[in-house]
């Protein structure tokens, strides 16, 4: 139990001390009621990461007046005092585990997914956020529109700096321990704070004295209300990332008067919504990046200072406590794939640590990007409490999963953790399947890998039967009550006139040949090499986009052709961000890697007609007509590979379907649709008309249907 000694120290933040130096920093879940309210998925969410062992966690993106302000369509509001007793509910169930507990208090104000219309801000504006919730509904077949938003009175400013005030009141009242103010992000306070987007002309604007007297006043507010030991912590970017932004200089003396107007902590964040690389720090983004800024804040304050973004490994964290560059670790996301992060690194079960992978998926692109709840696309029951393991099944049965991929990884992990005896057969001599194909992706490599053997290792620790370089016939998979199918998807070449053989799938393309990965297989791998400079990338998607940058990082000139109307349209937004930035041949903001040698070209709107020795013939949506010279093709298309699931459904086997195999998606699905499987295995072993395998069903139904 003497695992991490820094991290596991106490810290005392105001007149509450927090037993260790991990802080689960403000995430909003978007679960509560429609009116705000907290429901029991708040609840549950919450005690889970107290269970886990978090020292300090922050409530995220809580509204103090939810007819004007909505950060997400259902963030958390404490507006009235009839919110006190469901606050209540939930300080208690992460006091029960022993961690403190704050509520961040936060105005989205020109970024306000509610309500649509009518946003207010520091300055009257238009402006385009496309990686933001707030920005406007985008259909099928229209354009996007910039959204405008309305300055707000001085008189307005004093009033919500009243709300503020009643709200954190509201919040002690609740019984938590701290309040938060969200100054980050672009969101209000911080449109306030920044020379880049305060230019108003009042006692609010201009100087820095004038853009902190609206955060300052709200400080105060609190205060003089709640009294001066109810601690307040301010979270604010240390650097915005745009030209004219604030940058750490300026942070430095920002803290400097937060903690002289009585501020108990510091929560550093980084960029507002103009710059979303820094903010959201994709994959792209090494851990710890962020380091630099709590190392100057801290030289120049009393108070804690808080540091997250990209933190995933307790080893790095207890270093950088150890070095006295943070006072404390601020976790996120990776509290959302893994909120037992802390208890496992106490009991030195580090291998066990499901680290994030930054990949926005589960908890932005498809959930609050999407106006839906919180998920995360490497822990199934993150938001989603039926997919948690909690016990065992009636009657262990003997399950086969075909397909060594991350979906099919994940069933059969949830299956045997409920007591099923599994085996799975991968026709290729390693397991890892769509995941193998980011090891060459610059920025995506290390972190997918992370999950890749996390699953490896996990399939290894609970002994699940692996049978390598195995593609089974329907006969041998008659010895099993289940067969679970993960076959995933393969590329293909679309029908096309020409020498149609020269297509490379991309497979080839990007093999990792790597031998210094542990799973490595034996007789290896390598990469097909291709033929010249000029490398037409043919496809959309993650394939494609993971294809296009490995090719170019190596000095290949790439020309991606799409016939979608806008190319990777349906992959994560900030990675494509920081990806067409590179294909420009310029960088992110906070990143320095080397530019590609040619700029990526995409032809989007095009397919390919014709297939020559060395050009190709492209047309476009209005049949137009061009030809492209090249060196090499690379396909990127994919399908799913179902010839053994039809020969199974045919030969009457019992077999659910899940993954790539069912559609060509992302890792998301695959391993929700993995554990969801996992979980439906029991003794009654029913599909319902959909091929769907069913489980839960009523004692009277299932009765009726097995007597």
């Amino acid at each position: 139990m003497n695992n991490f000694k820094h991290l596991f120290e106490p810290i005392r933040i105001g007149p509450v001390v927090v037993a260790n130096r991990i802080c689960h920093v403000p995430t909003d879940i978007s679960s509560s009621h429609r009116d705000g309210s907290v429901s029991s998925r708040d609840i549950h969410h919450h005690e889970e990461v107290a269970k886990g062992g978090t020292g300090l966690i922050v409530v995220g993106a809580t509204s103090p007046n939810g007819k004007t302000n909505r950060s997400t369509v259902t963030n958390l509001v404490i507006d009235d005092d009839s919110c006190i007793p469901g606050f209540a509910r939930l300080a208690a169930s992460m006091h029960r585990y022993g961690a403190k507990c704050a509520v961040q208090l936060q105005h989205a104000g020109r970024q306000a997914a509610l309500p649509r219309d009518g946003k207010i801000a520091s300055n009257d504006a238009a402006h385009s956020l496309p990686w933001s919730q707030s920005r406007d509904i985008v259909y099928a077949y229209a354009d996007e529109k910039v959204k405008t938003v309305h300055v707000l009175t001085t008189d307005e400013v004093i009033q919500i700096v009243e709300e503020f005030g009643e709200a954190a009141w509201r919040v002690m009242q609740a019984g938590f321990d701290a309040v938060e103010l969200h100054a980050a992000h672009g969101y209000l306070l911080s449109q306030f704070m920044s020379p880049y987007l305060n230019k108003r002309i009042d006692r609010f604007g201009g100087g820095f004295e004038n853009r902190l007297r609206f955060p300052l006043a709200i400080v105060s507010s609190i205060r003089k209300k709640c009294g001066p030991d109810f601690p307040v912590i301010i979270r604010y970017s240390a650097d915005e990332w745009v030209p004219g932004g604030r940058e750490l200089a300026e942070s430095v003396e920002v803290a400097k008067a937060f903690e002289n107007a009585g501020v108990a902590a510091l929560d550093l964040s980084q960029c507002i919504q103009e710059s979303p690389g820094a903010g959201f720090d994709p994959m792209q983004y090494p851990e710890g990046w962020t380091l630099y800024a709590s190392e100057a804040v801290k030289k120049a304050v009393k108070i804690p200072v808080i540091n997250s973004h990209s933190l995933r490994n307790p080893e790095f964290c207890e270093q950088a406590l150890a070095e006295g560059r943070t006072d404390m670790v601020g976790l996120a996301r990776q509290i959302l794939a893994d909120p037992y992060w802390p208890l496992k690194a106490r009991q030195g079960k580090t291998r066990a640590i499901r680290r994030c992978i930054s990949c926005l998926t589960g908890c932005w692109q498809e959930s609050m990007m999407a106006k839906k709840e919180i998920a995360c696309a490497i822990n199934p029951s993150c938001g989603n409490e039926a997919l948690a393991i909690k016990g065992k099944a009636e009657r262990p049965l003997r399950v086969a999963v075909v397909g060594g991929g991350p979906g099919g990884m994940e069933a059969a992990r949830v299956a045997t953790e409920r007591g099923h005896q599994v085996t799975i057969f991968e026709k290729t001599a390693e397991l890892g399947g769509a995941i193998l194909g980011c090891c060459l992706a610059p920025g995506k490599d290390e972190k997918m890998k992370w999950y890749a053997d996390w699953l490896r290792y996990q399939i290894a620790d609970l002994g699940v039967e692996v049978r390598l370089r195995q593609a089974p016939t329907v006969a041998e998979l008659r010895d099993f009550q289940l067969v679970v199918n993960a076959t995933g998807a393969a590329s293909y070449v679309p029908e096309v006139r020409g020498l149609k053989e020269k297509v490379v799938p991309f497979e080839e393309a990007i093999a990792c040949p790597r031998v210094s990965c542990e799973f490595h297989p034996k007789d290896g791998r390598k990469p097909r090499k291709l033929e010249g400079t000029r490398v037409v990338v043919w496809g959309d998607h993650y394939a494609a986009v993971d294809t296009a940058t490995y090719l170019a990082s190596i000095g290949k000139e790439v020309l991606i052709v799409t016939d979608r109307k806008e190319f990777a349209s349906a992959v994560e937004v900030v990675h494509m961000y920081v990806a067409w930035k590179r294909f420009r041949q310029t960088e992110a903001e906070a990143l320095t890697s080397k530019p590609y040698k040619y700029p990526v070209t995409v032809h989007q709107g095009c397919h390919i007609e014709e297939i020559g020795e060395k050009e190709l013939v492209l047309v476009d949506r209005d049949f137009r007509k061009k030809t492209l010279a090249y060196d090499s093709i690379v396909t990127c298309w994919t399908r799913p590979n179902i010839e053994l699931l039809e020969q199974m459904r045919a030969a009457g086997l019992p077999v659910t379907n899940i993954g790539d195999s069912v559609a060509p998606r992302n890792l998301h699905a695959a391993v929700r649709e993995g554990a969801a499987a996992g979980m439906s295995i029991d003794a009654e072993m029913l599909f319902n008309p959909n091929q769907a395998l069913i489980d839960g069903l009523p004692a009277d139904v299932l009765g009726q249907l097995t007597r």
